[in-house]
């Protein structure tokens, strides 16, 4: 990640057109900022929200409420709930999120 040429700026989320995004089950809300490369989200998974695809694209995850579980391609399988993050890099781990409760995410990839 490479974060060159960005100028001081603020962002009043609520302002950003939301884009609506079918998961395997449920959907998710993504609010979207991109500055060159690097993309920053507010993303609301709904309840039952299971993610239709892996990612490979490496992310730092904050979750803000709710909670997240992540399946990684190893098998594992991680919970963290609001407060918590975590971070993965491009292409180091395969995984997809679901939510069964719902979850607000802060995400920068």
């Amino acid at each position: 990640m490479d974060m060159t040429d960005i100028p001081f700026g603020t962002t009043d989320w609520s302002q950003i057109a939301p884009t609506h995004h079918a998961g395997e089950t449920g959907s998710a809300t993504w609010r979207t900022r991109e500055f060159g490369s690097i993309r920053a989200r507010i993303v609301e998974y709904g309840p039952g929200y299971l993610a239709d695809h892996w990612c490979n694209r490496g992310h730092i995850l904050f979750v803000l409420e709710g909670e997240l579980t992540t399946e990684l391609g190893s098998g594992e399988v991680v919970t963290i709930s609001a407060g918590s993050s975590y971070q993965v890099g491009d292409d180091t781990e395969p995984h997809r999120s679901s939510t069964r409760e719902g979850a607000r995410l802060f995400v920068v990839d």
